[in-house]
């Protein structure tokens, strides 16, 4: 049975904006490829962190909104673990409060894309 996941990944600044978004789009293939579906993702780009990570003072951030078998997560996380591209990411599975949020916050960008 398909879940409500969200991930946000970090990815590491010494890659132009296009390599970041090719790394995105390889994790958006591999969804599809283990029967996830897309919901919604975001590219937020280059953001400066809070602290260093890996000696690294910004990091290119990106969304995913997704819906994904339970039992693959695990196996996604771990691919994530392994490249060295990215610096972090959290997965988190929405429960009907935060699927409500998720939509609150789509609707107001795509509002704010045609204003």
């Amino acid at each position: 049975m398909l879940k409500h996941y969200e991930n946000i990944m970090i990815i590491t600044p010494v890659l132009s904006d296009d390599q970041a978004k090719k790394t995105a789009k390889e994790y958006e293939n591999y969804l599809i490829k283990k029967n996830g579906k897309i919901v919604y993702q975001e590219h937020w780009g280059l953001k400066k962190l809070a602290y260093p990570i890996q000696k690294k003072q910004s990091g290119c951030y990106h969304l995913f909104e997704f819906l994904f078998n339970s039992n693959l997560v695990s196996d996604l996380e771990l691919k994530l673990i392994q490249d060295e591209r990215i610096l972090r990411f959290i997965t988190v599975k929405l429960n009907k409060y935060g699927i409500e949020y998720a939509e609150r916050r789509r609707n107001k960008f795509f509002k704010q894309d045609k204003e």
